[in-house]
């Protein structure tokens, strides 16, 4: 059990999320959202009165300390989204002041204190940081917080090119912050929300939004995939768990038109890039599709799938964790029908023939190279 979150004397218990995880050793919160929410509450920058806009909070350790104020949040998580209605109702904290938005709705018209966790993501940074520039004016409080060794010359350029005039805080527990004042007379730069890109030897044009993995080319464990997709009739319920972009899904769907294909992430941008995906290289097959925002698979109908094809990340934000892929595993073999197939790329070292073999009682291997391995697990 982890000591409270404690700010001015006031204690959060935090849980990461999902808390189902069997990995406990990660707190939900860190060194740059403690000197966040220090400094904000130290320099008296938020009052009765004051509108505050919250980007990337993880698990609500930043949106949970201004739970008064009028508050809108903005992450591209919905894992985040759950995390912070969670540790609301365990601290026993109102949240009807906040409002939780994903990172495609549109920001207020102005904001008087806008706090700012730089994501991993450089991508996602530049378009969130032109979303703000249309709403920031010069009495606006921007600050933002990070790890000190990820703050790099080149994330303060960012700041500079879009914002303005940009300083840094001394480090405090090995976390920075960055002070940005609106210069109405900066040159906007471009924005780009998407990129586009034409799948190897195919015709299928991938568009991806910001924060979504592979932006710009095919990763090399998802190639290996594609070549070993299982061959299907239309009738069978798929579902792409962790979709991304929709790459395998289109992939089955070329050879497979009419089948009933699910793609899920917890990642906004993503299924809205696979559903994008979809409608413009396969319109036909857009009546036979689901994009669905979800935690894994949790609101997936037992028993009611027949197979499951996904690419489990091995980190969350910025910690290296298996627990996203055992809640994938666990979800998959409770959503598969009595003969189901599950069928997983993932790096050689991870082992998930063992977790395979646990949940499933057998694993076989498909195809390998140096660095991947496809796996299928068969629900008996």
């Amino acid at each position: 059990m982890f000591s409270p979150f404690i700010i001015n004397d006031k204690n959060l218990f935090l849980d990461r999320y999902p808390i189902n995880q069997v990995n406990r050793s990660l707190q939900a919160w860190d060194a740059a959202d403690e000197y966040l929410v220090n400094y904000v509450s130290d320099n008296h920058l938020i009052t009765n009165n004051s509108s505050v806009l919250i980007f990337n909070d993880n698990f609500g350790a930043i949106s949970l300390n201004f739970t008064n104020n009028t508050v809108q949040t903005i992450t591209d998580s919905y894992i985040s989204q759950l995390a912070l209605v969670h540790n609301g109702e365990q601290n026993h904290l109102p949240l009807t002041k906040i409002n939780q938005c994903s990172s495609l709705d549109n920001l207020p018209n102005a904001a008087d204190v806008i706090l700012y966790k730089i994501p991993k993501s450089k991508n996602l940074m530049v378009e969130q940081l032109g979303k703000i520039r249309k709403i920031l004016t010069p009495d606006t409080h921007f600050i933002a917080s990070d790890k000190a060794k990820s703050i790099q010359t080149s994330t303060l350029k960012l700041f500079e090119k879009h914002l303005g005039i940009t300083k840094t805080s001394l480090a405090v527990k090995k976390a920075r912050l960055v002070f940005c004042q609106f210069d109405p007379a900066l040159q906007e730069p471009p924005q780009q929300t998407t990129k586009s890109w034409q799948l190897d030897n195919s015709q299928i044009i991938i568009k991806n939004y910001a924060n979504v993995f592979a932006r710009e080319k095919l990763d090399i464990g998802a190639r290996l995939f594609i070549q070993n997709l299982p061959s299907l009739t239309n009738d069978k319920k798929v579902i792409d768990l962790g979709c991304g972009n929709g790459v395998v899904g289109l992939s089955l769907l070329k050879d497979n038109p009419k089948t009933h294909l699910t793609f899920t992430d917890e990642s906004y941008m993503a299924v809205a890039s696979a559903k994008e995906n979809v409608q413009v290289n396969f319109p036909e097959s857009t009546d036979n599709c689901e994009f669905i925002v979800n935690d894994c698979l949790t609101d997936i109908e037992p028993q009611s799938v027949d197979l499951i094809l996904c690419n489990p990340p091995f980190h969350q934000q910025n910690a290296t964790t298996d627990h996203i892929a055992w809640q994938m595993f666990k979800d998959s073999y409770r959503a598969l029908k009595k003969g189901g197939e599950l069928r997983i790329v993932g790096n050689r070292q991870l082992g998930y023939h063992i977790k395979l073999q646990r949940i499933f009682g057998n694993e076989k291997l498909i195809a390998s190279n140096d660095k991947f391995v496809i796996l299928s697990a068969i629900k008996k």
